[in-house]
């Protein structure tokens, strides 16, 4: 069981993050102590998405491709719309959820971004919860979705929006500090 202060953490991300969803568990998970690395699928930098607009930008620290998911304890897939779109039609992108799903360690999910955990068949039989818009998505992919801040299902932690920022990273240290939970299927 590490301790959030010991923790390695990833987050994956691309052009078109929900700028809150990135930036708030990105600077909370590091005030805790907790290592915090950027992964996607371009080298640079990325551009957030910011309510109506593109927002700033954050340096990636290294390729989806180049991921060794022992290298971490936890993975962070913040929403937006364009994101996780873009992730989940690019293969290095779905190899690293799909790996952090069957290893036990903790995948945490907010927004639009459970359609990553959809695309690796990682929501059949669980609890979950998402963005209002994709409700149909998370049901129609084997969920039981629930209008809750967060819920954690084995390890894996899902929320609704920014609005549930707090509750979403509290649960995420929580969930990181339990450990790994039994093997899931992806």
């Amino acid at each position: 069981m590490p301790s959030i202060d010991s923790a390695k953490i990833l987050i994956l991300a691309t052009d078109g993050y929900e700028r809150s969803e990135l930036r708030v568990p990105y600077e909370e998970l590091k005030k805790r102590g907790a290592a915090v690395k950027i992964a996607s699928i371009k080298e640079g930098s990325i551009r957030s998405w910011d309510k109506k607009d593109w927002g700033d930008s954050v340096d990636v620290d290294l390729q989806a491709k180049d991921v060794n998911i022992e290298d971490f304890d936890a993975i962070v897939l913040p929403g937006g719309q364009i994101n996780p779109d873009k992730l989940r039609i690019n293969d290095d992108a779905m190899r690293v959820v799909r790996e952090f799903v069957r290893s036990g360690k903790v995948v945490a999910a907010i927004c639009h971004a459970p359609w990553l955990l959809i695309e690796a068949d990682a929501l059949r039989g669980r609890e979950a919860t998402s963005y209002w818009s994709i409700k149909t998505d998370v049901t129609n992919a084997g969920a039981t979705w629930k209008d809750e801040k967060v819920v954690a299902d084995d390890g894996i932690v899902t929320s609704r929006s920014p609005d549930d920022l707090d509750a979403f990273v509290n649960k995420i240290i929580e969930e990181i500090e339990e450990g790994r939970h039994e093997k899931r299927a992806a």
